[in-house]
C-alpha cells in the first residue's frame, strides 16, 4: 500500500509539474486555477470528508461485528444517503460560487474573480464524486481491500497530466488575458474528469470484491442520529481545519503573483511523505484499532498507537530535515531559476519544522475516533485552527507583502505543535497511559539522527546538486539510527 501511495504522490507531483509548465509559475492564470480547484475539496472535507475516517470507518467496523450480513445492507444505505446528500451540497455550492472565492482568495483582482467563479462552476460538482469515491473506499478497506484506494490518485494525475500535455501542444496561453474559451474549457472539463476517474477506479474495485452495489430510495437504518451526534463534533474539528486553510490561502493570496501556487505546491510537497508513512499506518491501523476499541481491549490500542507514532517518526525525519535544509536547491534544481521558483523553495524549506508534530498529531487523533470519541479532538482541533490563524495572521501584519506566504509554514508548525501536546495529554488521561516514555525516547533519538543528518546535508549541498546532497543525509541518518539503536527501523515495510 505505501509503495501505491508513493506512486500516485509523485504521479500527484508530476502532475503539479505539468500544470506549472503549462499554466506558468508564478502566473495569476495558475493562482486562479488553484484557489478554484481548491473549492471542491474544501466544501467535501466541511462536509463529509472528516468525518470519514472519524465516524463512518468507526460505525462500519462495528456494523460488520454486530449484524449478520457483516454490514453490507449498512454499508449500501450510507452509500444512498452520500450520493444524495452531496447531490444538494453540489447544488449549493455551484451557486454560492462567487462567495466561495471571495473567501479564499481576497486579494484577486477582478478577472481573477471572474475567471476562478467559473473555473469552480465547472470544478465543484467533483463533490459528489470525492463522496463516492471516499464512502466506496472506506467500505474496500474494511473489507481487508487497500490497493484500489491507494492507486486511484494516480488515475487522476494521469488524466490532468494528460489535459496539460494537450494544453501545453495547443499553445496555450499563460496568462488570463490570452485564455481562449477552447482552453477554459479543457482545463475545466479534463480536470473534472480526472476526480471522476479515480472515482470509477474505487467503485469497480468495490463491486468486484462482490459487494452488491445497490442504492436505497429509503436510506433509513443507519442510525443517521447518532452519525449526527458524532458528526456534530466532528463538523466543529473539520470547520477548524477549513477556517485554517482559507487563512493560510488568503495570507498566501497577499504576496502577491505567485503566492498562492507557491503555497498549495509547497504543502503538495509536505504531503507526499506525509502520505506515503503517515497515511498509510493510519490507513492500515484504523480498522485494527476500531475493532479493539469496540472490544475495550485498550492496551493493544495505546500499542497500536505508540507504535504507530514512533516509525511515523523515524521515516518521517529524512524528509523533514530534506525540505528544511535542501528546499530552496530542489526547487531550483526541479523547475529552474526565477523569482517563483525562489519564493517556492523558501515556502518549501519553511514546511519541514510542521512534518513530525504534524503526523503525529494526526495519529494520536485516530485514538479518540476509534473509541468514538469526536468531542475531545473537535476542542483540540478548535485550539489547533485558533493558533494557525492567529499565526497567518501573524505574518499578515509582520512580514512584508512578498513574504507572507512564508509565514504560513510556520503557522502551521505552531498549531500542529500544540495540537499535539494537548492530544497527547488528554488521551493519556482518557486510556490511563500512552506509552510516553518510549515515545519521547525514541524523538530523542531521531533529533540527533536528524541534526547529524541536516549538517552533512547542507556541507555536501555546497558542493553537489539536491538529490545528491539528499542521498548523503540519508545514509548518515541511517547510520546515525543504526547505532543508536533505532529499533522502528525494523517495522518499516514499502
Amino acid at each position: 500500500m505505501a509503495i501505491a501511495t508513493a506512486v500516485s504522490r509523485v504521479a500527484g507531483f508530476a502532475r503539479i509539474g505539468v500544470l506549472i509548465a503549462a499554466l506558468g509559475l508564478g502566473t495569476r492564470l495558475l493562482d486562479t486555477y488553484n484557489v478554484a480547484n481548491t473549492l471542491p475539496n474544501a466544501v467535501f472535507e466541511l462536509v463529509v470528508g472528516g468525518a470519514m475516517a472519524s465516524v463512518v470507518v468507526p460505525l462500519l467496523a462495528r456494523a460488520a461485528v454486530t449484524e449478520a450480513d457483516d454490514g453490507v445492507v449498512y454499508a449500501q444505505r450510507l452509500l444512498s444517503l452520500m450520493v444524495y446528500g452531496l447531490s444538494l451540497v453540489t447544488v449549493v455550492a455551484v451557486v454560492a460560487a462567487p462567495w466561495l472565492v471571495d473567501a479564499l482568495a481576497p486579494g484577486f483582482t477582478g478577472p481573477q474573480r471572474h475567471l476562478a467563479v467559473v473555473f469552480s462552476w465547472y470544478f465543484l460538482p467533483q463533490i459528489l464524486a470525492y463522496g463516492v469515491g471516499a464512502t466506496a473506499g472506506a467500505v474496500l478497506n474494511m473489507r481487508g481491500r487497500f490497493a484500489a484506494p491507494a492507486w486511484a490518485p494516480l488515475v487522476n494525475s494521469l488524466i490532468v497530466i494528460a489535459v496539460g500535455g494537450v494544453y501545453l501542444a495547443i499553445g496555450g496561453s499563460t496568462s488570463i488575458d490570452g485564455l481562449m474559451t477552447v482552453h477554459l474549457m479543457l482545463l475545466a472539463l479534463g480536470t473534472t474528469a480526472g476526480v471522476v476517474g479515480q472515482t470509477a477506479l474505487v467503485v469497480f474495485a468495490l463491486a468486484r470484491s462482490g459487494f452488491p452495489l445497490r442504492l436505497h430510495l429509503d436510506p433509513r437504518g443507519i442510525a443517521v442520529r447518532r452519525i449526527g451526534r458524532l458528526g456534530a463534533w466532528v463538523l466543529l474539528s473539520v470547520l477548524g481545519a477549513q477556517v485554517m486553510l482559507a487563512a493560510a490561502t488568503r495570507a498566501a493570496s497577499l504576496s502577491g503573483p505567485g503566492g498562492v501556487t507557491s503555497y498549495q505546491t509547497a504543502y503538495a510537497i509536505f504531503q507526499v511523505p506525509v502520505a506515503v508513512i503517515a497515511m498509510s499506518v493510519m490507513t492500515a491501523m484504523l480498522p485494527r484499532l476500531s475493532r479493539s476499541a469496540a472490544r475495550r481491549d485498550h492496551e493493544r490500542v495505546i500499542g497500536d498507537l505508540s507504535l504507530a507514532v514512533r516509525v511515523a517518526a523515524v521515516a518521517l525525519a529524512p524528509a523533514a530535515v530534506g525540505m528544511l535544509v535542501l528546499g530552496r536547491p530542489f526547487a531550483a534544481l526541479v523547475f529552474g531559476e526565477g523569482r517563483g521558483v525562489t519564493m517556492l523553495g523558501v515556502v518549501v524549506a519553511a514546511f519541514g519544522p510542521a512534518l513530525l508534530p504534524f503526523a503525529a498529531y494526526t495519529i494520536l487523533q485516530r485514538g479518540f475516533y476509534a473509541l468514538q470519541d469526536t468531542r475531545s479532538p473537535a476542542l483540540i482541533a478548535a485550539v489547533v485552527s485558533i493558533v494557525g490563524v492567529a499565526g497567518c495572521a501573524a505574518a499578515t501584519w509582520l512580514l512584508p507583502a512578498a513574504d507572507i506566504v512564508v509565514g504560513v509554514p510556520l503557522a502551521y508548525a505552531a498549531a500542529y505543535t500544540v495540537g499535539l501536546v494537548a492530544t497527547a495529554l488528554v488521551l493519556r488521561r482518557r486510556l490511563g497511559r500512552i506509552d510516553g516514555h518510549r515515545i519521547v525516547r525514541t524523538h530523542a533519538k531521531v533529533l540527533v539522527a536528524a541534526a547529524v543528518a541536516g549538517v552533512g546535508a547542507a556541507l555536501a549541498g555546497g558542493v553537489m546538486t539536491a538529490v545528491l546532497a539528499g542521498l548523503v543525509g540519508l545514509v548518515l541518518y541511517l547510520a546515525v539510527a543504526a547505532a543508536l539503536r533505532l529499533t522502528e527501523l525494523r517495522q518499516l515495510r514499502f
